[in-house]
């Protein structure tokens, strides 16, 4: 019986049944649109009370004689409006072991090709158009929570009055007949107004969810493809509910019809639609089904790439946040404190990366380096610059040597990506600073009771081009006075000269004394958007802080 329900429901044929007293007892999405009406016109009705109270007597005579009739809907004897005229309705006698169950009422194809050319036009126009709208308003960043929050809400009132978005982890598969062992997470929920009370048992947003085994949700999941619950009585509607808290949810709404749509995306299954529809809404048609299964498929590729994004840039940082560990152990004559913040609006990573390196007589190598470009092969070829470096120094050479050899071994790699990189060489021992820069920024110098001071350095260009020709410069170190080395996350700006950005920093006032960490803290504070907790920029940052201590 649920079998034949279920092929009545998505037939593309209009098929209804009045009882033996003439009262609309089923009707399903294709009748309720190829005629106009909605099924709380008809259902539970005798004819005479709505638009086929004209075909009353058509239908009295087949009940009586059981002969098959066929009429014309907007002639006397047919189907009046708002049910569209032209259309060819036929009344059959409906038995069942002997017995007289009703008449059961077909919408045969429309006799005018010449509306129903115009009728399919009119569709694919109609596809077009919310295709195209979902186009702008589904899939606007590459966060899954974000793009499964625009299906919802571009769905809802449009094609629905409910809609859920669960997506499978990344690592799960669906395997026939298994599905209730899977765990989904509730990616989104949508509904129209006033409805928000009856939906309080339904799994929010973050919250896991489990298919009972033979519900609408596990048949779709398991075969890949949309399934669809019309006309639910009470009974019907336990049996396509998911679990006891959407049945809950569903009956305190009112919830009549049901549509449950795969998102699919490169050949798997990564999760599901599941809309709903009231008493007092049409039913899904089968056409709308098709609409919202191309629907489906374009938000489904855009949820993929966002959780192809999210685990890449996921790697990304877990590889970089393991490598910008703590500054290698320093001389106990420098202060040290580092900070690395990735991006906030894009969960960008980049190849931002520094490195204290402990050489003989007390010396120790600062290091601040920014690989161009982004994501795992950035975080990639930072780990590449990293360990080289540290060959390199272990040898002793001045600054300026080290990145000449650094930009000898990386330019022989030609899949590795430049990156610009500053050195500074911290001497208490003889009080003073030498430093060599690949194309970084200038550090910036805090002392006592005046304004920061961006340090002048020769830049040569940066490592990995081959083209060599670095300088450096030596400066006092005095004490009580901070070097601060930072990546271009911190100062630049869209559309704004980089001059600019440094005049920033330049006219800084910072703590010269108490912790570095705080020191730190007031340069995010007045530099990065969003502050040290909350950064929003499009770049990461990366910031290392030396001081000498007092002898």
């Amino acid at each position: 019986m649920d079998l034949l329900r279920e092929v009545l429901a998505t037939a593309p044929v209009g098929v209804a049944l009045l009882d033996e007293r003439l009262r609309w007892q089923y009707l399903n999405a294709a009748f309720t649109t190829a005629t106009a009406l909605r099924r709380a016109d008809l259902l539970g009705r005798p004819v005479e009370d709505t638009p086929f109270a004209g075909a009353a007597d058509t239908l009295r005579r087949v009940l009586a004689d059981g002969r098959t009739r066929e009429r014309i809907s907007g002639v006397p004897d047919g189907p009046a409006a708002p049910v569209p005229p032209g259309l060819r309705v036929r009344y059959r006698l409906l038995e069942r072991a002997g017995q007289v169950v009703g008449v059961v009422v077909a919408v045969l194809d429309d006799p005018d090709p010449e509306r129903q050319r115009l009728h399919e036009l009119e569709q694919a126009r109609a596809r077009l158009a919310l295709l195209d709208a979902a186009a702008e308003r589904i899939g606007t960043t590459l966060d899954v929570g974000t793009t499964c929050a625009e299906l919802a809400a571009f769905a809802v009132p449009g094609l629905a009055d409910l809609v859920t978005v669960d997506v499978l982890p990344p690592d799960a598969t669906v395997r026939s007949g298994r599905t209730s062992a899977l765990r989904l997470g509730r990616t989104a929920v949508d509904c129209a107004d006033g409805m928000h009370p009856a939906i309080g048992p339904l799994a929010r947003p973050g919250e896991t969810v489990r298919y009972r085994e033979g519900s609408a949700a596990a048949r779709s999941l398991a075969a890949g493809a949309a399934v669809l619950a019309l006309g639910l009585p009470d009974e019907d509607l336990a049996a396509a509910a998911p679990d006891p808290a959407s049945l809950a949810a569903y009956r305190a709404a009112g919830v009549a019809s049901l549509l449950v749509v795969p998102l699919a995306s490169r050949g798997q299954v990564i999760g599901l639609l599941t809309l709903a529809r009231l008493a007092s809404s049409p039913p899904f048609s089968p056409d709308e089904a098709v609409l919202i299964g191309d629907l489906a498929a374009r938000a489904a590729t855009g949820i993929d790439n966002a959780r192809r994004y999210t685990r890449s840039q996921g790697i990304a940082l877990e590889l970089q946040r393991a490598l910008l560990s703590e500054p290698g152990n320093p001389h106990q004559n420098l202060e040290l404190a580092s900070r690395y913040l990735p991006s906030g609006t894009t969960s960008v990573v980049g190849g931002d990366w520094y490195e204290t390196v402990r050489l003989p007589f007390g010396r120790t190598l600062l290091v601040m380096g920014d690989v161009m470009g982004h994501g795992v092969e950035a975080a990639v070829d930072m780990s590449t610059y990293r360990s080289t470096l540290r060959d390199v120094a272990g040898m002793d050479l001045p600054p300026h040597r080290i990145l000449r050899q650094l930009d000898t071994v990386i330019s022989a790699n030609e899949s590795a990506r430049p990156a610009t990189c500053l050195l500074a060489l911290a001497d208490p021992g003889r009080g003073r600073w030498t430093l060599s820069s690949a194309g970084h920024l200038p550090p910036a110098l805090i002392a006592p009771d005046r304004s920061t001071e961006l340090l002048r350095i020769p830049t040569g260009p940066p490592l990995g081009t081959g083209f060599g020709g670095y300088e450096q410069v030596t400066r006092e170190l005095l004490p009580g006075q901070t070097l601060l080395l930072y990546t271009d996350g911190l100062v630049e700006r869209r559309d704004e000269d980089i001059d600019v950005s440094l005049d920033r920093l330049a006219a800084l006032r910072l703590p010269a004394g108490g912790e570095l960490d705080d020191l730190l803290d007031a340069v995010l504070h007045a530099l990065a958007p969003g502050g040290p907790s909350a950064h929003t920029a499009e770049d990461d940052i990366a910031l290392l802080a030396a001081r000498p201590r007092a002898r």
